[in-house]
């Protein structure tokens, strides 16, 4: 027969073995579907955040501060295609965080789309802000589709310390927008673009819609989203936090 302590000994030799199988099936084992939707999610919270950081690093030429704390919501779409021959499309995915009590939302998931008309040849890259600037212009966006320079009134934003924020467009507008392409950070007059809301993705990130995300009521904290994502809205609460 054999030893107690041999037994024992390959009792626990058999447990290791059995550790590190589970462990290497659980390196193979692919990613599901909603697992990939959450890394693709995350790595586009990265790239808005890096957007928004790389802006507003930049304080002479940044989104003004008075203008940026009196914002409601605040969309990034980073790395916009457009492109084509004298009729051009738009086409882009970002993410929006609307302001909470002491920071930013967990941020939803938004497409970008529209038509421009103009002599466009090639195609372009170009990162856009969009500052929401009151709840109105805010529910406005939470429709199925909206369009900008449609239901929302839009105003291409100031830049820098020095400019003046108190311009009629500034004050009147619900939305600020801008836009940066090659380098170059300014205010653009965005209209007849289509932004909506990407429920696929949303509710495969937090199994809501981005309606309910969004929403003033919405009891989602940080630390209840994936780790990845949750760098959107603390790169805003660096630049801007009410209290």
């Amino acid at each position: 027969m054999q030893s107690t302590s041999k037994v024992a000994e390959k009792f626990t030799y058999g447990l290791v073995l059995l550790s590190l199988v589970l462990v290497v099936a659980g390196i193979a084992r692919p990613q599901s579907k909603n697992e990939k939707k959450i890394a693709a999610k995350a790595e586009e919270s990265q790239k808005a955040s890096d957007v928004f950081t790389e802006i507003m690093n930049v304080p002479d030429k940044a989104i003004p501060q008075g203008l940026l704390d009196k914002a409601e919501a605040i969309a990034v779409f980073p790395g916009v295609v457009k492109g084509g021959f004298i009729i051009g499309a738009r086409g882009g995915h970002g993410v929006i965080s609307r302001r909470v009590k002491g920071g930013w939302s967990p941020p939803a998931f938004f497409n970008l789309g529209g038509g421009s008309v103009g002599l466009l040849i090639g195609a372009s890259k170009t990162d856009f802000i969009l500052l929401f600037m009151n709840t109105g212009a805010l529910e406005g966006l939470l429709k199925d589709k909206f369009e900008i320079g449609g239901e929302g009134s839009v105003a291409a934003g100031p830049v820098g310390r020095s400019t003046s924020a108190s311009t009629d467009a500034t004050l009147k507008a619900q939305i600020l927008s801008y836009s940066r392409s090659k380098g170059l950070f300014a205010g653009l007059e965005l209209k007849g673009v289509v932004i909506d809301p990407d429920n696929d993705d949303n509710t495969a990130v937090y199994g809501k819609k981005a309606a309910e995300i969004l929403s003033p009521t919405q009891t989602l904290t940080l630390t209840q989203i994936p780790a990845g994502i949750r760098i959107f809205p603390r790169t805003l609460g660096r630049y801007s936090t009410r209290r």
